[in-house]
């Protein structure tokens, strides 16, 4: 595994004999995250690289409308120092379950399984790393990465068919090969961007580093895309990029325009998910869910062709 083998070039620096044997531990630990997510038929990571574009409101969305098409849905915050899908899906306040077999996810709106920090944590409390990371970032990547490593191995999702993990907002370098090395069968990336050209370039720096690190990209969605007005439901564009075009540069589809919606954001924003399948935005977002479960399926029948 790429974490292990990065793991264990630091400790050769070090000059650190392992004496407890964390390499070991690692390794062990990993098999117990396969083990855990073996009943799950897609994972996918959603991700930007670029903060401030919507990521986890569209992760919560996607998640959402995969769960109306009759779809069992688990999503996994990783967003350890700013967990807020809790808040979005009205479960803050939650907390795991704990039994023989491992520790249990709330369950949200639509049946979705929960897992985030924000359930281990008092409310409005930040996450403080202590130790040997408060004088280098590096340990704290790697504290970061243990957690998120127990975390998985720890949750017991049962049988799923899309497990989506909400990627830190920024380039959160250190998550991406974590995943697709913990994840294996890692079914791909989903990428959120917003037309700004300040967004573009640096969504298309993120798109390159996640596919040099092993991991496909399914496709790109354009949120913020224009502004929906809550009085009339006109649209009108935010901003004067083209998402459409950097998708064709790249050779990958764009699976989605989703407007700012003030109305849309606010019942999010107040832990009260908007439920109605007929609101205009919700209805974008069922469109894209269609397109990754039949991009995932098609990718399926390539495999199995093969």
């Amino acid at each position: 595994m790429a974490s292990e083998q990065n793991l264990r070039a630091i400790l050769d620096k070090l000059d650190y004999t392992d004496d407890a044997r964390v390499v070991e531990q690692i390794a062990a630990q990993t098999q117990v995250v396969k083990a855990r997510l073996k009943g799950i038929r897609n994972k996918v990571v959603v991700m930007s690289g670029k903060g401030g574009v919507g990521k986890s409101m569209t992760t919560v969305n996607l998640a959402l409308a995969l769960a109306r098409s009759g779809q069992r849905v688990g999503l996994v915050d990783v967003d350890l120092n700013g967990p807020c899908v809790p808040q979005m899906l009205g479960i803050r306040g939650a907390t795991l379950t704990y039994g023989p077999e491992g520790a249990f996810p709330p369950v949200g709106p639509l049946g979705i399984k929960v897992a985030s920090m924000d359930f281990l944590i008092n409310t409005n409390a930040p996450v403080r790393w202590k130790g040997p990371m408060d004088l280098s970032p590096v340990w704290l990547g790697m504290t970061e990465m243990n957690v998120i490593r127990e975390f998985l191995s720890d949750i017991v999702w049962g049988e799923l068919d899309y497990l989506l993990a909400d990627l830190p907002p920024g380039a959160a370098a250190d998550k991406p090969p974590l995943l697709s090395g913990l994840i294996s069968d890692l079914a791909g990336a989903v990428v959120v961007t917003t037309p700004s050209e300040v967004a573009s370039n640096v969504v298309q720096k993120s798109i390159a580093y996640a596919q040099e690190v092993g991991i496909e990209v399914l496709g790109v969605i354009e949120n913020m895309s224009e502004y929906r007005c809550p009085s009339c439901g006109e649209e009108n564009p935010l901003f004067e990029g083209d998402t459409e075009t950097m998708c064709d540069a790249l050779g990958l589809p764009l699976l989605g325009r989703i407007p700012f919606d003030r109305t849309f954001a606010k019942t999010f924003d107040k832990g009260n998910p908007l439920l109605d399948e007929t609101y205009p935005t919700i209805q974008k977002f069922q469109e894209i869910a269609r397109k990754v479960e039949t991009l995932l399926d098609y990718k399926k029948v390539l495999s199995e062709k093969s």
